[in-house]
């Protein structure tokens, strides 16, 4: 088995900057795999009580990471859909309006907004590596730097990786710690 089998396989040995994005990857790699090739009923299926679907997830997690490398970096815009929505009125709008959105659409949010994702914070680390102060601030002033901001997104998707298995489980029967090797998305079933 080569990298290319695996590219979202970290680093055996490598720097803080390589483990981290390589968590990072693994775990994006993983949640992508739990979502893949579903279609509308399989993106919107719930387990018992619980309002979480894997489109909602998807577009949730896909939220995450334009707050993540825009607005908590840099201070930038997250852009669209986020600048539409009524965040006060509606605060759990990605979750919810995914039940609106095509597996296309779903699918297109979350793949072009880790694409941007990875072209900002890789350009992040050449600039400033991880002890960068980022635009994030604590009221006493204190700025975040990268590594709080990676290490943040790690745990977001640690967590709904989680939701995912069971999600994914549930749908048709998907089980499985990490892609197999050669894994690619295919988007909507």
């Amino acid at each position: 088995m080569t990298n290319s089998d695996t590219p979202w396989e970290p680093p055996i040995a490598g720097t803080e900057a390589e483990h981290l994005v390589g968590a990072l990857e693994r775990l994006r790699a993983t949640f992508r795999w739990k979502t893949d090739a579903l279609d509308s009923a399989g993106l919107r299926t719930r387990i018992g009580a619980s309002s979480l679907t894997l489109g909602g997830l998807l577009k949730h997690l896909a939220r995450a990471e334009a707050q993540m490398f825009n607005r908590k970096l840099s201070g930038a815009p997250t852009g669209p859909p986020w600048d539409t929505a009524d965040w006060d009125a509606h605060p759990e709008w990605d979750f919810t309006s995914a039940a609106d959105d095509t597996p296309a659409q779903l699918y297109a949010i979350w793949d072009d907004t880790i694409g941007r994702s990875r072209v900002i914070l890789a350009a992040a680390l050449a600039d400033g590596g991880l002890d960068q102060p980022v635009h994030l601030a604590w009221p006493d002033g204190r700025h975040a730097s990268l590594r709080r901001l990676v290490c943040d997104l790690i745990e977001e998707y640690g967590r709904h990786t989680g939701h995912a298995d069971l999600l994914r489980e549930a749908v048709d029967g998907r089980v499985g710690e990490d892609p197999p090797a050669g894994w690619h998305p295919v988007g909507a079933a």
